[in-house]
């Protein structure tokens, strides 16, 4: 029997297919405005089956609704699976998924509280899925050094990749020149680094390196020092604090060596750090030029904290019996008196001078503002030097009298003190009168300075002070040797110390930037 089939059309997003037996024949489709589909067999009778299908191509939507005992001959045709109500990206899937997720790092919580890390900052943090991939993470950061307590101080280290993040930083740091041996140190210093992208933020901070002069070799050590600069902003920070040090004298070509003993400078804001430490210095009595000059010798006295150790040390110096006049001085000669602890040192030094000498509290307060390293001289050395003098023949008072007009002989080495003593002895033959009006003949070379001119003088017949012969340079002493008698006005002992030597300036120094651009960096 043929089955004859009618399918009518009445709109085009309507479109029904009924495939069933094989026999099938389908007659010409007829458009009409309103069509019938009739099939000659009862069709409800024979197949049970009653089908709707309706498709929009407005919301690209579709619902069907199968019986479902439709027979296996029918589902053959279709050649298709009998689909399930439920779709794979239906809400109980989801949350099946995240159900597991949820497990899944409540899993890696407990590992890593079972080994004494504290997770409480990882929420929010994308982590492994499974407890081998953390362990793997946590391994590799002990194979560097890193400790549990490492970690803990910077939990966020576990969202790095071992392969992705670690390793190609820590490659690239290894072909800068950073050592291996300093990993862990640098690693516990910033951990930050880890995060790193090696293109986009740890090439680019090299590079402007070493456009401020940091030689290739000594990146390694920059960053070695000072790790954290890998993470500073180039037009930030780093570009404003070299700037202002240029704007206030700092020579540009002095920049690199700067930066390559004191990184550190690098990170420290120009108006809260760099500024107020200059402007405090010029107080004192320091000018500009010669507080820059200092900077590029010793760098590192930016880092002293103005409020915790500069101020307070200042203090202590003038309750130390140390003028205020004195004080830019003390400072320039020796920068680190008002970066150390200063008062327990202070005390110190005092009281050994006390047992050994006469000296009192404002002549202390002397012998710091002619030497202000005095604060840093062991006490074996104050020891063996004092028990010198004694031995040579002077005073307890005499020994007062040196020590006050020339601090310098508590630190000198003492072998050659004791050659030039010999000298002055057996050769010149002079009392020790002269030794104790001029104290710092012990300070001057013995073959470069004393022998030769001793020597000028007993040949052309004169007789002068020890200051005469010895406290002038060589081209003055050559002019005095051409005078018929002696200039008692050039006897007169000049300071230890002259301030006009930190101002002096090499002309390629000029700086481009104006005093009273200060303000930008406040």
């Amino acid at each position: 029997m043929k089955i004859m089939s009618y399918a009518g059309i009445t709109k085009s997003n309507f479109l029904l297919v009924h495939p069933d037996l094989p026999a099938l024949s389908f007659c010409r489709s007829h458009l009409s405005s309103s069509s019938i589909l009739m099939v000659t067999s009862n069709y409800e009778k024979r197949f049970r089956l009653i089908t709707r299908f309706r498709y929009s191509v407005a919301d690209r939507t579709s619902a069907s609704s199968v019986d479902a005992s439709v027979s296996k001959p029918y589902t053959g045709r279709l050649g298709g699976k009998q689909r399930s109500s439920t779709s794979l990206y239906s809400r109980p899937s989801l949350i099946e998924m995240k159900n597991e997720r949820i497990a899944n790092r409540a899993k890696v919580y407990d590992f890593l509280r079972g080994i004494g890390i504290v997770p409480d900052e990882l929420d929010g943090l994308e982590l492994p899925v499974t407890i081998e991939v953390m362990r793997e993470r946590v391994d590799f950061l002990h194979n560097l050094g890193l400790t549990i307590e490492d970690i803990n101080n910077y939990p966020l280290v576990l969202g790095c990749s071992v392969k992705k993040n670690m390793i190609p930083v820590l490659d690239y740091l290894g072909k800068l020149g950073v050592r291996k041996s300093t990993f862990t140190g640098f690693l516990r210093r910033y951990p930050q680094v880890l995060h790193a992208s090696v293109v986009v933020d740890l090439a680019p901070v090299v590079k402007y390196l070493q456009g401020l002069d940091i030689k290739p070799n000594d990146i390694p050590r920059v960053l070695e020092r000072y790790p954290e600069v890998l993470g500073f902003k180039l037009e930030g920070t780093m570009s404003t604090s070299v700037a202002y040090l240029v704007g206030i004298g700092v020579a540009r070509r002095e920049i690199g060596g700067v930066l390559t003993r004191y990184p550190e400078i690098v990170g420290m804001r120009v108006g809260r750090v760099i500024k107020p430490f200059v402007e405090y210095l010029e107080s004192l009595g320091i000018p500009r030029l010669a507080i820059a000059k200092l900077i590029e010798q010793r760098p590192h006295i930016l880092g002293f904290g103005l409020e915790e150790r500069v101020k307070p040390n200042v203090d202590t110096l003038v309750e130390f019996n140390v003028r205020k006049e004195a004080l830019p001085l003390v400072v320039a000669q020796y920068p680190e008196i008002i970066g150390i602890d200063l008062k327990p040192k202070l005390l110190g030094q005092q009281s050994l001078l006390n047992s050994l000498t006469e000296l009192s509290l404002e002549d202390f307060g002397s012998v710091v503002e002619k030497m202000p390293q005095v604060v840093s001289v062991t006490n074996n050395a104050i020891l063996k030097h004092v028990g010198f003098l004694k031995d040579c023949g002077f005073s307890l008072q005499q020994v007062t009298k040196i020590v006050v007009g020339c601090p310098q002989v508590l630190a000198l080495n003492i072998d050659i003190m004791k050659l030039s003593f010999d000298f002055f002895q057996r050769e010149m033959k002079r009392p020790l009168d002269d030794l104790i009006a001029f104290p710092a003949f012990f300070t001057y070379g013995l073959q470069s300075t004393i022998k030769p001119r001793h020597k000028m003088i007993v040949k052309k017949g004169l007789k002068c002070s020890l200051s005469w012969l010895l406290n002038c340079s060589d081209e003055k002493f050559e002019e005095r040797m051409n005078y018929d008698t002696i200039d008692m006005e050039e006897m007169e002992m000049v300071p230890s110390f002259d301030m006009n030597t930190l101002m002096v300036r090499s002309d390629d120094s000029n700086s481009e930037y104006e005093e009273d651009s200060d303000d930008e960096y406040l």
